[in-house]
């Protein structure tokens, strides 16, 4: 597991330096319904533009496994496999 998880943040870092020229990854559509993209707006979700990659991934994964408490987040993050959960953290990260 922990083989998996520094293999993952090795690509999320390769994605994320390459995220900032790219279009959004597709599944990232759907946590604007959620997640505010400016910076301005306070909401109790947090926004995810310019936050780290591996903490996105961590939280995905905590999410996706049960180990982190939520109201609908465990269920959206078994939606995602592991890759499109590290674009989408990739692509979040690059953004400012």
């Amino acid at each position: 597991m922990r083989m998996s998880l520094a293999s993952g943040l090795v690509t999320v870092s390769l994605a994320a330096a390459q995220a900032a020229s790219l279009e959004p990854p597709a599944a990232a559509s759907s946590c604007t319904g959620c997640h505010p993209a400016n910076a301005g707006v306070e909401t109790p979700v947090p926004r995810l533009a310019g936050r780290d990659a591996a903490d996105t991934v961590d939280a995905m994964e905590a999410f996706r496994s049960g180990q982190k408490p939520a109201t609908v987040m465990d269920r959206i993050a078994k939606g995602f496999t592991v890759e499109e959960i590290q674009a989408i953290a990739a692509w979040y990260a690059a953004q400012r």
